[in-house]
């Protein structure tokens, strides 16, 4: 029986004109990887913000009713409201920008929306808990603006307080996820990501690591800088709230996952440069913190591009004055940096990179929308904060 377009929907039409699976298969990308418009963005990023509070609820509320926990249920309150929504929200954000690229128009219902955003505060949540201790082993002052919380609590209770933000996570997909079918997969997304964040953690930690008046320049090479980006930073900034999507679509395709993650840990890079040098050049009110990295012994990108281009007696100087929490020392880095003409570095390869990732998104993205992964790149292209 033949029936038409006018007499059907785009999606019964095409449903009877597919014949086999590999047919269908075309279909769902025919019908996903629509542009989203600015309006769809900002009623998701409102909703998103929206459903914060109810989160925090489902995590407190049970625990505020029971006298035996209560006052810790309201210690763990203010650790979520402090610590989790105050940042750009650009990782959470993601996985529901990504699920509508990925989603065939029978999957964009409002419920599976509304599970995409309880997945982006899973991702902001881990983001927070890494944030948390983060700033504890580097000692930092700010975090988005303000005091970091190690500080506004002024004890190691907050090492605690991290542990409960990480375990945060887990409820949340017990209650919202575990009746899918891709409940398994998430789950084993979220343990290998933490796993991977915490090898890159323990990297950049032993790479800073000082010894009275021995600072050994030769830890810092291009190398170690992209294993410590890749582990620390990509994973779980940009392979995460995609891959997330990915399962949620259905999309198991090894491939597939394999070509986003070449893209994605190759934006990761490009990202984390970028910070290195604001951490130097951005602005705090702007950034929202107050850059470091010299006084931590970070390696940073700017310090392996130094080594890349001191003289033998610039080398000394760095030597004598990276990594030591003196305003003089951190001055004469950063002269040394102006003489390198480091800025100028930069923007080159900010410039060179673009290029380079846009031309992986053209030869990797597969059967994935090319759109998604440019719409991210260009989001982070030339940003300030």
């Amino acid at each position: 029986m033949q029936s038409t377009c006018k007499d059907c929907d785009l999606w019964s039409c095409a449903l009877e004109y597919c014949t086999n699976i590999s047919q269908l298969d075309n279909l769902n990308e025919i019908l996903s990887g629509m542009a989203i418009s600015e309006e769809e963005a900002s009623k998701d990023a409102a909703r998103f913000g929206n459903l914060f509070e109810r989160l925090v609820d489902d995590l407190t509320g049970d625990d505020l009713a029971n006298p035996e926990i209560k006052q810790a249920a309201l210690r763990f309150k203010e650790v979520l409201s402090y610590n989790v929504p105050h940042g750009k929200r650009n990782r959470g954000l993601s996985v529901i920008s990504s699920f509508r690229y990925l989603a065939s128009s029978s999957q964009l219902t409002d419920a599976n929306l509304e599970k995409a955003m309880v997945l982006g505060w899973c991702v902001e949540l881990l983001q927070s808990y890494f944030l948390i201790a983060d700033d504890m082993m580097d000692q930092s002052k700010t975090r988005r603006g303000s005091p970091c919380w190690y500080l506004k609590v002024k004890g190691h209770d907050a090492i605690n307080d991290s542990f409960y933000v990480e375990a945060a996570i887990y409820k949340l997909l017990k209650k919202h996820i575990s009746s899918e079918p891709y409940y398994v997969n998430i789950l084993e997304l979220f343990h290998e990501t933490n796993y991977q964040t915490i090898v890159g953690q323990a990297l950049d930690l032993m790479t800073s690591e000082t010894c009275e008046g021995d600072n050994n320049l030769d830890r810092y090479t291009q190398e170690r800088y992209d294993a410590i980006v890749k582990w620390k930073t990509a994973f779980y900034s940009f392979y995460l709230p995609v891959a997330l999507a990915m399962y949620m679509v259905g999309n198991l395709d090894k491939d597939s996952h394999e070509n986003a993650k070449t893209i994605l840990l190759e934006m990761g890079h490009f990202f984390q440069v970028q910070d290195d040098f604001m951490d130097c050049y951005g602005d705090p009110a702007v950034i929202g913190k107050i850059g470091t990295d010299i006084e931590e012994n970070k390696c940073s990108w700017l310090v392996v591009q130094a080594l890349k281009r001191v003289s033998t007696e610039q080398r000394k100087l760095l030597k004598d004055n990276y990594g030591v929490d003196q305003a003089e020392k951190v001055s004469e880095v950063k002269r040394l940096y102006r003489d390198l003409d480091l800025q100028d570095v930069f923007y080159a390869y900010e410039e060179e990179s673009y290029e380079r990732l846009m031309g992986t998104i053209d030869t990797r993205s597969g059967g994935l929308p090319k759109d998604m992964f440019i719409t991210y790149a260009k989001r982070i292209f030339k940003r300030k904060k």
